[in-house]
Protein backbone atom coordinates (compact mmCIF):
# COMPACT_ATOMS: atom_id res chain seq x y z
CA UNK A 1 0.00 0.00 0.00
CA UNK A 2 1.36 3.26 -0.81
CA UNK A 3 1.21 6.51 1.63
CA UNK A 4 -1.96 8.46 1.31
CA UNK A 5 -1.04 12.14 0.10
CA UNK A 6 -1.54 15.31 1.35
CA UNK A 7 -4.92 15.92 0.11
CA UNK A 8 -6.24 12.20 0.57
CA UNK A 9 -4.84 12.56 4.35
CA UNK A 10 -6.66 16.53 4.51
CA UNK A 11 -9.65 15.53 3.19
CA UNK A 12 -9.80 12.39 5.96
CA UNK A 13 -9.22 14.23 8.50
CA UNK A 14 -11.40 17.23 7.91
CA UNK A 15 -14.72 15.72 9.71
CA UNK A 16 -12.62 15.79 12.49
CA UNK A 17 -10.91 18.85 12.73
CA UNK A 18 -14.18 20.45 11.87
CA UNK A 19 -15.54 18.82 14.77
CA UNK A 20 -12.82 19.95 17.01
CA UNK A 21 -13.03 23.96 15.57
CA UNK A 22 -17.09 23.54 16.95
CA UNK A 23 -16.50 22.23 20.18
CA UNK A 24 -13.64 25.65 20.67
CA UNK A 25 -16.10 27.84 18.84
CA UNK A 26 -18.85 26.66 21.68
CA UNK A 27 -16.30 26.80 24.38
CA UNK A 28 -15.28 30.31 23.37
CA UNK A 29 -19.62 30.90 22.96
CA UNK A 30 -19.76 29.93 26.27
CA UNK A 31 -17.12 31.99 27.83
CA UNK A 32 -18.59 35.15 26.05
CA UNK A 33 -21.75 34.26 27.37
CA UNK A 34 -20.56 33.29 31.04
CA UNK A 35 -19.19 37.58 30.94
CA UNK A 36 -22.99 38.23 31.25
CA UNK A 37 -23.80 36.70 33.68
CA UNK A 38 -24.64 39.46 36.75
CA UNK A 39 -21.79 39.35 39.60
CA UNK A 40 -23.42 38.74 43.08
CA UNK A 41 -20.49 41.07 45.15
CA UNK A 42 -21.10 39.22 48.51
CA UNK A 43 -20.68 35.54 47.62
CA UNK A 44 -16.93 33.61 47.04
CA UNK A 45 -18.19 31.07 44.59
CA UNK A 46 -21.39 32.73 42.68
CA UNK A 47 -23.82 31.96 39.91
CA UNK A 48 -21.12 31.94 36.86
CA UNK A 49 -18.60 29.44 39.02
CA UNK A 50 -20.19 26.47 37.03
CA UNK A 51 -20.89 28.01 33.57
CA UNK A 52 -17.09 28.86 33.82
CA UNK A 53 -16.13 25.77 34.55
CA UNK A 54 -18.41 23.84 31.60
CA UNK A 55 -16.71 26.85 29.00
CA UNK A 56 -13.06 26.27 29.80
CA UNK A 57 -13.91 22.07 29.99
CA UNK A 58 -14.83 22.74 26.55
CA UNK A 59 -12.08 24.95 24.99
CA UNK A 60 -9.53 22.52 26.59
CA UNK A 61 -11.68 19.50 25.24
CA UNK A 62 -11.66 21.07 21.75
CA UNK A 63 -8.18 21.71 22.03
CA UNK A 64 -6.95 18.23 22.43
CA UNK A 65 -9.77 17.07 19.63
CA UNK A 66 -7.63 19.77 17.35
CA UNK A 67 -4.59 18.40 18.08
CA UNK A 68 -5.82 14.88 17.67
CA UNK A 69 -6.82 15.83 14.62
CA UNK A 70 -4.08 17.36 13.20
CA UNK A 71 -2.33 14.12 13.95
CA UNK A 72 -4.53 11.64 11.58
CA UNK A 73 -7.76 12.06 13.46
CA UNK A 74 -9.66 10.28 16.42
CA UNK A 75 -10.41 6.83 15.05
CA UNK A 76 -7.14 6.70 12.67
CA UNK A 77 -6.12 3.60 14.26
CA UNK A 78 -9.78 2.07 13.76
CA UNK A 79 -10.83 1.03 10.13
CA UNK A 80 -14.15 0.09 10.04
CA UNK A 81 -15.61 0.08 13.62
CA UNK A 82 -18.80 -1.27 14.25
CA UNK A 83 -21.55 0.64 15.94
CA UNK A 84 -22.31 0.15 19.70
CA UNK A 85 -25.71 -0.15 18.95
CA UNK A 86 -26.96 -1.97 22.55
CA UNK A 87 -24.62 0.51 24.70
CA UNK A 88 -26.40 3.29 23.04
CA UNK A 89 -29.53 1.68 23.93
CA UNK A 90 -28.29 1.36 28.06
CA UNK A 91 -27.69 5.19 27.70
CA UNK A 92 -30.78 6.34 26.30
CA UNK A 93 -32.74 4.18 28.54
CA UNK A 94 -30.93 5.59 31.27
CA UNK A 95 -31.59 9.01 30.36
CA UNK A 96 -35.63 8.37 29.44
CA UNK A 97 -35.86 6.86 33.11
CA UNK A 98 -34.39 9.46 34.39
CA UNK A 99 -36.20 12.25 33.09
CA UNK A 100 -39.65 9.87 33.33
CA UNK A 101 -39.07 8.99 37.62
CA UNK A 102 -37.25 12.25 38.32
CA UNK A 103 -40.82 13.59 39.23
CA UNK A 104 -41.85 10.77 41.25
CA UNK A 105 -39.01 9.13 42.96
CA UNK A 106 -37.05 11.94 43.41
CA UNK A 107 -33.36 12.72 41.98
CA UNK A 108 -31.33 10.76 43.98
CA UNK A 109 -32.81 7.66 43.28
CA UNK A 110 -33.81 8.71 39.61
CA UNK A 111 -29.84 9.48 39.24
CA UNK A 112 -28.87 6.25 40.93
CA UNK A 113 -30.87 4.13 38.31
CA UNK A 114 -30.04 6.08 35.56
CA UNK A 115 -25.93 5.73 36.43
CA UNK A 116 -26.33 2.08 36.93
CA UNK A 117 -28.05 2.04 33.50
CA UNK A 118 -25.28 4.65 31.76
CA UNK A 119 -22.19 1.78 33.65
CA UNK A 120 -23.82 -1.24 31.96
CA UNK A 121 -24.08 0.74 28.73
CA UNK A 122 -20.41 1.09 28.97
CA UNK A 123 -19.60 -2.43 29.50
CA UNK A 124 -20.21 -2.76 33.52
CA UNK A 125 -21.82 -5.88 34.44
CA UNK A 126 -21.94 -5.17 38.49
CA UNK A 127 -24.92 -3.53 39.26
CA UNK A 128 -24.89 -3.21 42.90
CA UNK A 129 -21.16 -1.19 42.84
CA UNK A 130 -22.72 0.73 39.98
CA UNK A 131 -25.94 1.23 42.03
CA UNK A 132 -23.71 2.41 44.82
CA UNK A 133 -21.48 5.01 43.70
CA UNK A 134 -24.54 6.19 41.93
CA UNK A 135 -26.41 6.61 44.81
CA UNK A 136 -23.25 8.38 46.42
CA UNK A 137 -22.79 10.69 43.31
CA UNK A 138 -26.19 11.49 43.53
CA UNK A 139 -26.34 12.50 47.38
CA UNK A 140 -23.75 14.62 47.05
CA UNK A 141 -24.99 16.23 43.82
CA UNK A 142 -28.75 16.45 45.75
CA UNK A 143 -26.96 17.73 49.05
CA UNK A 144 -24.47 20.33 46.70
CA UNK A 145 -27.13 21.94 44.52
CA UNK A 146 -30.17 21.78 46.98
CA UNK A 147 -28.72 22.55 50.44
CA UNK A 148 -25.30 24.36 49.49
CA UNK A 149 -26.21 26.55 46.47
CA UNK A 150 -30.06 26.89 47.19
CA UNK A 151 -31.38 25.58 43.76
CA UNK A 152 -34.59 22.71 43.90
CA UNK A 153 -33.15 19.90 41.79
CA UNK A 154 -36.27 17.88 43.16
CA UNK A 155 -37.43 15.73 45.97
CA UNK A 156 -38.54 12.38 46.87
CA UNK A 157 -38.60 10.31 49.47
CA UNK A 158 -34.84 10.11 50.52
CA UNK A 159 -34.36 13.88 50.10
CA UNK A 160 -37.01 14.69 52.66
CA UNK A 161 -34.65 12.40 54.69
CA UNK A 162 -32.13 14.30 54.34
Amino acid sequence: MSDPTLSEHIESTLPHKLVAFGVVALGLAAAWQTTLIPQVLYTTVGPSAFAWFVAVFLLVLGVMLLLAAFKGGWAADQEGTLSEWGSLGWVTLGLVINAALIEWIGFILASTIMFALVARGFGSDKWLRDGAIGFALAIISYVGFDRILGYKIGSGLIESLI
